[in-house]
């Protein structure tokens, strides 16, 4: 499989696919049906809606989604809805797992429950691929969503999640960084310290294989020039496929100055649980809504399922 470079080529490629199906949690609102509708329609995804019947059907005619042939599995409320969602998902009955209206905190409650859950053995992390119009291929930025304040043994896992993504878009052996605003190892930014440490876990190999390469500054994570007139020499620098941010504050400035400062668009996915999960924000596009649902889509069949 050659490497998918960008989210145009990441909806082909789901469409080559055996359809992956959604659990939508809460699919009584119009936003989160537009982008299902392109999905399903687009032959990207198949889709189980869970809520409100009466609130489906009426947010499906706001979006003109035509859901007489969908399966729609009636819920009362939050708890129900997001409880019946992820036994969908836990059954083999649904592959993916997506928040609709429900709120967060009922959704994610449901998803780490011990007894009924999908929590899995490792870190739930959030892992973003983005398309950005002057960078060459997607880059895949990890945690602005989910991990406050990750210790360094949370950053491996979140590390481990983002090459599991970087795997499904067809890149078996995905340039990783951890971005620093220092590329040499300095006490007193313990970030660098940190990268310095991973550095030590991949070339043990702990990461499988992968090229790392850390502390980088994100000049030279991703520009060419910058690495020529710093005269780094890396594999990684100015090409890096996977960039580890040291907290939620880096990874959500970087994030949000990508989508609203470099005009870019984006998928997204929580790692970690035994199926792919699509929470996305209000605030995301229709066109980031819709990557997301595709990207979950891609990694679940990318995982077996």
């Amino acid at each position: 499989m050659e490497p998918i470079r960008s989210l145009e080529q990441l909806k082909k490629h789901a469409k080559d696919l055996p359809s992956s199906v959604v659990s939508v949690v809460r699919a009584d609102e119009v936003e989160t049906l537009i982008a299902v509708k392109e999905a399903v329609e687009g032959g990207m995804v198949e889709c189980i809606l869970v809520g409100p019947e009466d609130g489906i059907k009426k947010a499906a005619a706001e979006a003109d989604f035509d859901i007489s042939n969908i399966r729609i599995v009636n819920a009362a409320d939050d708890k129900e809805s997001a409880a019946i969602g992820v036994e969908l998902v836990r059954s083999g009955e649904a592959h993916v797992l997506m928040k609709g209206l429900v709120a967060t905190s009922t959704f994610l409650k449901a998803v780490l429950n011990k007894e009924h859950g999908l929590r899995g053995k490792g870190l739930l992390s959030h892992v973003a691929a983005f398309d950005v119009p002057l960078y060459p291929k997607l880059l895949v930025i990890t945690d602005a969503a989910m991990n406050i304040a990750p210790t360094i043994e949370q950053k491996k896992e979140m590390l481990e999640n983002a090459v599991i993504v970087s795997r499904a878009l067809g890149i078996e052996v995905p340039k990783c960084t951890f971005v620093c605003a220092k590329e040499v190892p300095y006490e007193k930014m313990p970030c660098t310290m940190e990268a310095a440490e991973m550095q030590k876990m991949a070339d043990a190999g702990e990461f499988g294989d992968i090229l790392f390469d850390g502390p980088l500054a994100l000049d030279l994570a991703v520009s060419p020039v910058a690495v020529k007139i710093k005269k780094i020499e890396s594999k990684v620098a100015g090409d890096a496929d996977v960039i580890l941010l040291p907290d939620i504050e880096a990874a959500n400035v970087l994030y949000k100055g990508l989508i609203f400062l470099a005009g870019s668009e984006l998928g997204a996915v929580v790692m970690g649980a035994k199926n792919p999960i699509v929470l996305t924000s209000r605030a995301d596009s229709a066109e980031s809504k819709l990557c997301s649902l595709v990207l979950s889509g891609v990694v679940a069949a990318y995982q077996g399922r």
